[in-house]
């Protein structure tokens, strides 16, 4: 018969292992950091503020951990390497240094998910088409060329559901009120450029004017795509409806009140966050 000692240790043991397991199993999966500007847009404002409520809650239920930052000094080599995937949440960065280290970033397997305004660019504006790499080869997109106004839901239509993004997502579903962008280049002529949604044409017309312009009767309007020779991810979704007539800028609508958008959100987090890191590459 053992003695107590032995007995004893045996228990404390066996506590170490699972206490190990425990410890191993609380780890966070993955780090996410969002950057931000908040400054430009009460509609844009409104989603980065919504998106830092709700990102903190979903990294509490899908074991990663969440960071946000509005200073862009922290983008770079050495403030990036804690972190597997990069969020822009409202805009881009405008300093060389900031925009040579985010390349380096994705050159270097890092992960990206950009929302909305992220990928305006407009020369002649606060927000000129000034760099090369960003939107004509890594999102592809060129310039903005026009939006639908007032915001309002569409029609999505999944192209790709075996994509790790849109997987279990239904063939079509409403997403919440938004600000649809029309782009310069044919994303579809890029063979790097990978549609994974678009709008469906049962939301045409899509918008309400007033402008006749800012209603769109027909066409083809991708809204999330992905690169594939990086790792990431565009959603034209972040621009919530804000009582702009009325001058009272109360919130009328928010992004994340929809659970099959945030589906779409998750899965894509959960694919870029547990993804393995690509070979460098040189940008082309």
């Amino acid at each position: 018969m053992k003695n107590l000692k032995v007995i004893f240790l045996e228990i404390v043991f066996t506590l170490l292992i699972i206490s190990n397991l425990s410890a191993q199993n609380n780890q966070t999966k993955f780090k996410i950091i969002a950057f931000y500007t908040a400054k430009n847009d009460q509609a844009h404002i409104s989603f980065v503020h919504e998106a830092n409520r709700w990102f903190p809650e979903m990294a509490l239920k899908y074991n990663f951990s969440y960071d946000s930052t509005n200073n862009w000094e922290n983008l770079n080599a050495e403030f990036l390497a804690n972190y597997q995937v990069v969020l822009f949440l409202d805009t881009r960065p405008e300093k060389k240094s900031h925009r040579e280290a985010f390349q380096q970033y994705m050159n270097n397997g890092g992960a990206w998910i950009g929302f909305h305004f992220a990928g305006f660019a407009l020369n002649n504006s606060k927000f000129n088409q000034d760099w090369d790499w960003y939107h004509n080869q890594f999102l592809g997109s060129g310039q903005y060329k026009s939006n639908t106004w007032r915001p309002t839901s569409a029609i999505l239509r999944v192209e790709d559901g075996k994509h790790p993004a849109t997987k279990n997502l239904p063939e079509t579903f409403k997403s919440s009120p938004n600000e649809w962008y029309r782009w310069e280049n044919d994303l579809r002529q890029n063979k790097y450029i990978k549609v994974l949604l678009s709008i469906d044409s049962m939301s045409f017309p899509l918008g309400t004017g007033p402008k006749a312009h800012e209603i769109w009767h027909s066409g083809d309007y991708p809204v999330v795509w992905t690169n594939k020779k990086y790792r990431m991810l565009y959603v034209n979704m972040g621009h919530n409806d804000i009582d702009y007539e009325h001058k009272t800028n109360k919130e009328l609508s928010f992004q994340f009140a929809n659970e099959t958008q945030n589906q779409l959100i998750i899965n894509s987090l959960l694919w870029l966050g547990k993804g393995k890191k690509m070979k460098k590459t040189n940008s082309f």
